[in-house]
């Protein structure tokens, strides 16, 4: 009577285990097994799913991307008020990282909470777009140097805020 070989994994067939998942009864390595309250399964049983604040369809990156576009807009325009009516040189990046914030914030109501890099780089294209406006709408384009400098520190960051309130 022979004995029977080594028991292998059914996903790793170059491990041997004698685990089996609690449900189906199928052979799993520990890289396979997923640990339940109701004990280890295979990664088929244990249905791994996205946590439901990462899961977005394509209707909340609608309502993400025109909240971020329409918060944009308005808190650009009051961006270039404040920083036209105050001539402090660093109230810019005071100010960005509120920006960052208020539009993360805006975004991130507009869908519900939900939360993931895709909302990040929206929130991320929102900063953009507010700098834009705040620029363009003033006529204050920055010439190369110190306020070029601070400009560009003060975008990073506001979308540093942004990406943190998103992510």
């Amino acid at each position: 009577m022979t004995e029977p070989g080594p028991l292998r994994c059914a996903t790793h067939p170059d491990v041997e285990t004698n685990l089996r998942c609690g449900k189906c009864g199928k052979l799993i390595c520990p890289r396979c097994l997923v640990q339940t309250p109701v004990g280890a399964r295979c990664r088929d049983c244990a249905k791994i799913k996205r946590l439901p604040t990462y899961r977005l369809s394509s209707a909340y990156y609608l309502r993400a991307t025109g909240a971020a576009l329409g918060a944009a807009a308005v808190i650009g325009v009051g961006w270039g008020l404040i920083t036209g009516l105050f001539s402090f040189i660093y109230l810019n990046l005071i100010l960005a990282a509120g920006v960052g914030y208020a539009i993360a914030e805006i975004t991130g109501l507009a869908v519900n909470r939900k939360r993931g890099l895709p909302l990040a780089i929206i929130g991320s294209a929102g900063v953009f777009f507010c700098y834009l406006v705040n620029i363009f709408t003033f006529g204050r384009i920055p010439g190369l140097g110190l306020g070029l400098l601070l400009d560009i520190i003060a975008v990073a960051v506001a979308v540093s805020t942004a990406v943190s309130r998103l992510r």
